[in-house]
């Protein structure tokens, strides 16, 4: 039997939170274009689970209503009112932020929610008028020839190829458009390893579900984390840097097993808790090394374009805007009929620019001894100027996320 074929100017790879992001705006453009991903939804996804102020703002520019009444009113998500950060000696900070009495509408500083249910939601958001959306789809292929794309694909009805002018690869880490490029590259200092897992009844957690993330002592360039979620529930994790993990020959789920069955600052809290999965893996490409995200015909988004937050962990929220800002340059090049490299040429710096305080930031970590890190983590978050740092900053933020728009500079 021949190959069925779907023919399409444009195609996204993926519809994780880029790739779904990407679509909405095409759509609430009005263009029509095709979007395939390897899975059926809901399926779960390796992940933090936060959702930062990013997020919100990507949000909002599809729907006000959906920031300001969606989140808060849907039980899948838990707003988080600040962070609570643990230095090596064990000492606690909470930063928290109070909504000034008679606010009508939360705006948390974070909200959280399982990947399992996050990506569905937004996946059932993509509009059918203009998104023929092919779950349980596979790439196994891809051509370039003449300037069109020719992809060989596989879904439940069996071999499907589809042609099209223009590709958005926002299929992850292992992006099949990312390998056929040939920059399917893991340079461990520029990624992340990381392990989750999902408990029920940890100690101690803040009644406002503040974020918490603790630096252990002797473990540079690496953080544990307690993310609450709904039901009772929270997302346990652990991440290094993976250069630092692989010079210091450190065995990543024997830390978190071991910082959970006996760090004094960790241990009592997990003692009446109850796991829910064993740890999961996956690995972080962070935005310290820049790829080449656009071309003749494609654009990179997510994490296929290395867009992880190298400070934080964060993808969710970069990768959100990376698929919006993908979005603005596919209807441009639409517009224009082009779809060669010079037509995309400022794709990278919109993706990349937002990042740079904290690729920097990253870079004066990695060059730190050891020692100096300890001391510098231990001295900055109890200090009361950097305290009333975050306090004053957080009302710039939320006003970014809830009133700014998102610039992009196609040309």
């Amino acid at each position: 039997m021949s190959a069925r074929t779907v023919q399409t100017e444009i195609c996204i790879i993926g519809a994780g939170p880029a790739g779904a992001t990407a679509s909405l705006f095409l759509a609430k453009m009005g263009i029509p274009h095709l979007i395939v991903d390897a899975a059926v939804f809901p399926r779960d996804k390796v992940c933090g689970d936060g959702l930062d102020l990013k997020v919100v703002r990507v949000l909002r520019h599809l729907d006000p209503a959906i920031a300001e009444e969606e989140l808060p009113r849907n039980n899948i998500f838990t707003p988080c009112w600040g962070t609570r950060f643990f230095t090596q000696n064990g000492r606690a900070t909470d930063f928290v932020h109070r909504p000034a009495t008679g606010t009508t509408l939360p705006r948390p500083l974070f909200w959280t929610a399982k990947r399992l249910h996050f990506d569905h939601f937004l996946v059932q958001k993509l509009d059918p008028g203009f998104a023929d959306f092919r779950p349980g789809c596979r790439v196994l292929q891809i051509e370039r020839t003449e300037g069109r794309w020719r992809l060989q694909a596989r879904d439940a009805g069996g071999d499907l190829e589809i042609e099209a002018r223009l590709l958005i690869g926002a299929d992850g880490d292992h992006s099949v458009l990312l390998r056929h490029l040939g920059q399917r590259k893991v340079e461990r200092r520029h990624y992340a390893g990381t392990l989750r897992q999902y408990w029920r009844g940890v100690q101690g957690l803040h009644p406002l579900h503040l974020i918490e993330v603790y630096f252990p002592p002797g473990l540079p360039m690496s953080y544990f984390y307690i993310f609450p979620l709904a039901d009772g529930e929270a997302n346990v994790g652990y991440g290094m840097v993976s250069e630092v993990a692989a010079k210091g020959k450190h065995r990543l789920r024997e830390i978190f097993e071991r910082l959970i069955r006996e760090d004094p600052v960790m241990a009592p809290r997990f003692r009446s808790a109850e796991t829910l999965e064993t740890p999961q893996g996956w690995g972080l490409p962070l935005a310290s090394l820049r790829r080449r995200a656009s071309g003749d015909g494609y654009l990179l988004a997510g994490d296929a374009a290395s867009l992880v937050c190298p400070t934080s962990g964060e993808g969710i929220g970069t990768g959100m805007v990376s698929g919006y800002i993908a979005a603005q340059f596919a209807a441009a090049a639409l517009k224009n009929k082009r779809y060669d490299a010079e037509q995309f040429k400022h794709y990278d710096r919109e993706i990349y620019r937002r990042l740079q305080d904290e690729i920097r930031l990253y870079r004066l970590m990695m060059a730190l001894s050891p020692r100096i890190y300890d001391f510098g983590l231990n001295l900055l978050a109890p200090n009361p100027l950097f305290q009333w740092s975050f306090r004053r900053r957080v009302q710039g933020w939320l006003k970014t996320a809830y009133e700014r728009e998102i610039e992009v500079w196609v040309e």
